[in-house]
């Protein structure tokens, strides 16, 4: 009978062991369950981090792309801007070369004769064609009346423009100081005045005036003077001045040669005459 209670006994306690190691078990089952849950929260907070990480690092990289590229936008259009300044500045320096060939060109054809009328047509042409004058008259001083007298035209009858006395209105002060005259409005719309050009330009040989340009209006596509203008002015005042008062002096000396050529020829022939008789 005590051999039946201890195997009881001993069976109750198997039971008993059996129980706490089924619960132990299962308290080690719930702690696994947890810690593969901890695992897997923990892995998605890795990759988490890992997508906020490489998110972070995608947008410092797409930061530094957008920067490079508005680096060279801005870079490209400064370049541009100085591709413009260079066409520009190409454009003016070509225009300067086009306007010293004039220059030259127009230099050249006053010095390349002596032939008063010839000489004339060569002004007249580079009032026309490079200063862009419709009408105008050139005028000399007459020395035994004192006054301008013109001796060339274009746009207008010679008729038209009236001698004028050294020192009265526009025309007459040029002549006297030396000094080009230009109208406020160059371009406004008038009636002609031979009295009132909108420029004036005196023609002189150092200090001493021969004579003026009277420009009364521009051609209609002309809308102003610019520098190259102004160094024509500046050419007509001299050059164009010596080349008249050059041809002039050469061609009254052909005719005083002429008519003395004339004359001896005459004196020649007288004694064949006496001779004759």
């Amino acid at each position: 009978m005590e051999k039946d209670v201890s195997y009881l006994s001993k069976a109750e306690e198997f039971i008993q062991m059996f129980k706490k190691g089924e619960e132990f078990t299962k308290e080690l089952l719930k702690e696994n369950e947890k810690l593969r849950y901890r695992i897997v929260e923990l892995e998605g907070s890795i990759e988490k981090s890992v997508d906020n990480a490489r998110t972070k690092l995608y947008e410092n990289r797409i930061k530094l792309l957008e920067d490079e590229l508005e680096s060279l936008k801005d870079k490209f259009r400064k370049v541009a801007e100085e591709n413009k300044d260079f066409a520009s500045k190409y454009l003016e320096v070509e225009e300067e070369n086009n306007n010293l060939a004039n220059l030259y060109v127009a230099s050249y054809q006053l010095h390349s004769t002596l032939d008063f009328s010839e000489v004339l047509r060569i002004v007249l042409e580079i009032v026309i064609n490079l200063i862009g004058a419709e009408k105008f008259a050139i005028m000399l001083i007459d020395d035994k009346t004192n006054e301008l007298v013109p001796v060339t035209t274009e746009g207008i009858d010679m008729t038209e423009v009236p001698k004028v006395v050294i020192g009265s209105g526009t025309i007459g002060r040029v002549a006297r100081e030396a000094e080009s005259y230009f109208a406020e409005d160059l371009t406004g719309v008038r009636e002609y005045n031979p009295f009132e050009p909108i420029v004036c330009i005196p023609l002189k040989i150092k200090e001493h005036v021969i004579g003026v340009i009277a420009i009364f209006k521009l051609l209609t596509q002309k809308a102003g003077f610019t520098n190259v203008d102004y160094e024509l002015f500046n050419l007509l005042a001299g050059h164009a001045a010596t080349a008249i008062f050059s041809s002039r002096l050469y061609t009254q000396s052909e005719r005083k040669l002429t008519t003395i050529q004339s004359f001896l020829d005459l004196l020649k022939e007288k004694p064949k005459k006496w001779e004759n008789r």
